[in-house]
């Protein structure tokens, strides 16, 4: 049984609106909110820390995938400074998701995202 807080749902609020924001001072603003200053991302295809690094590795998912969001798939599930979740990126416009993948996120006191370790469950053909 999980210990799944409002603090670890304040966490993957954060998370996506900083993956949904389109304009770059909105991404910036937000990757500051979800993520602390060395916080980290590593996925297969990625692995940066500071919020420069993650607002570039999310600007790369945008140039790469215009008219996308990433919705979460589930609900998420955490203890301690732990959560995970699934999500998928989906089309705006055909409601298809090409990427879906799973992420297990590492929480600071303050509740900001110290570390994301993400998993890719579903990519298009020759993406990895």
């Amino acid at each position: 049984m999980s210990a799944h807080t409002e603090r670890h749902d304040i966490a993957v609020t954060r998370y996506f609106e900083a993956w949904n924001a389109r304009d770059p001072e909105a991404r910036a603003k937000a990757v500051a909110a979800a993520w602390t200053e060395g916080g980290g991302y590593t996925d297969p295809l990625a692995d940066v820390s500071g919020h420069a690094g993650v607002t570039a590795v999310i600007a790369a998912a945008h140039e790469q995938f215009p008219g996308f969001v990433l919705r979460p798939t589930g609900t998420a599930d955490g203890h301690h400074h732990t959560v995970r979740f699934s999500w998928e990126l989906v089309n705006e416009a055909d409601g298809t998701a090409p990427v879906a993948g799973s992420d297990v996120v590492t929480l600071a006191e303050d509740g900001r995202i110290v570390a994301v370790l993400g998993f890719l469950d579903r990519v298009p053909d020759g993406a990895l």
